[in-house]
């Protein structure tokens, strides 16, 4: 992308007040995933009995869970799985939809018609019991989620590649490329997916909510990221058992999902409204 084009995308993005509060929220929990050893005053996995469920105070800021664990230094340790399980998942899922996209675009015919069929055939399926269904029968660890979320849930990306591919394989200057000889790989890579890949950020951004919520949802059932390593899912879950003695173990990490997804959900819209000229004007 030019630096033009940059200064125009972000001089249409920031007239979104959602999308950029949005944005800026993503960047403190980035920050707060990354700092997390520094800023976490306890270690996540102490335990001390005479400590349980002690409500938020000056010395837990959060309150502590059954086991007298340190809730605000498990949010924050959980930051970083929740936050690598959206953006793995996502990177799974985004490169397998290009490949599929891409190939099916630019070669057409029965090539296209086979692979659209399987990207049909796999919509069919409901993802999110396609996903626990996985899962329960591999082992439940956070390779297993990241993998598993990756390889269900890019049928969307496929779709929006395919069309952009479809649009931009018959343009002048993939034409004169084919006519030099250019072999379809460098066409493909070089040519036409850099400027299909604008519908691509803003799948990838509102993918990443999606995930966090898959992962929180498998962890809130047991078959998601497994303690003691802390996910905001299975402080959720753990603290489901004691929701009305002890609040918070439920109240907060809810809270810290709902503003993650909505943030990540906001910056798409926005992401989606600066990059299509056609959605400015609705503004």
């Amino acid at each position: 992308m030019e630096k033009q084009q940059i200064k125009n995308f972000w001089r249409h993005f920031k007239k979104n007040r959602l999308g950029v509060g949005g944005l800026v929220i993503i960047v403190i929990v980035f920050f707060i995933a990354i700092f997390a050893p520094f800023l976490s005053p306890y270690d996540y996995g102490k335990t001390d009995v005479s400590l349980k469920l002690k409500p938020p105070s000056f010395q837990h800021y959060l309150g502590t869970d059954q086991l007298g664990r340190d809730v605000f230094s498990r949010m924050l340790y959980g930051s970083q799985i929740s936050l690598s399980v959206g953006f793995v998942a996502v990177g799974i899922s985004i490169l397998i939809g290009i490949l599929v996209g891409a190939m099916a675009g630019y070669k057409g015919g029965w090539v296209d018609s086979l692979l659209m069929r399987f990207v049909d055939i796999m919509l069919s399926f409901p993802s999110f019991f396609l996903i626990l269904t996985v899962v329960a029968i591999l082992r439940p660890n956070i390779y297993n989620v990241m993998i598993v979320i990756g390889i269900t849930s890019w049928e969307g990306t496929a779709r929006f590649v395919r069309a952009e591919f479809l649009s931009l394989r018959e343009r002048d200057y993939v034409q004169a490329a084919r006519a030099l000889g250019v072999k379809d790989r460098r066409i493909i890579f070089r040519h036409i997916l850099p400027n299909a890949l604008a519908p691509v950020f803003v799948t990838a951004s509102l993918g990443v909510a999606s995930a966090i919520l898959v992962e929180a949802g498998l962890s809130f059932l047991g078959f998601g990221v497994q303690p003691p390593a802390p996910s905001w899912g299975n402080i959720l879950t753990e603290g489901r058992t004691y929701i009305f003695d002890a609040w918070w173990l439920t109240v907060f990490p809810g809270l810290a999902i709902l503003i993650t997804v909505l943030s990540f959900n906001l910056f798409g819209e926005g992401l989606r409204d600066a990059i299509d000229p056609r959605l400015r004007g609705r503004r």
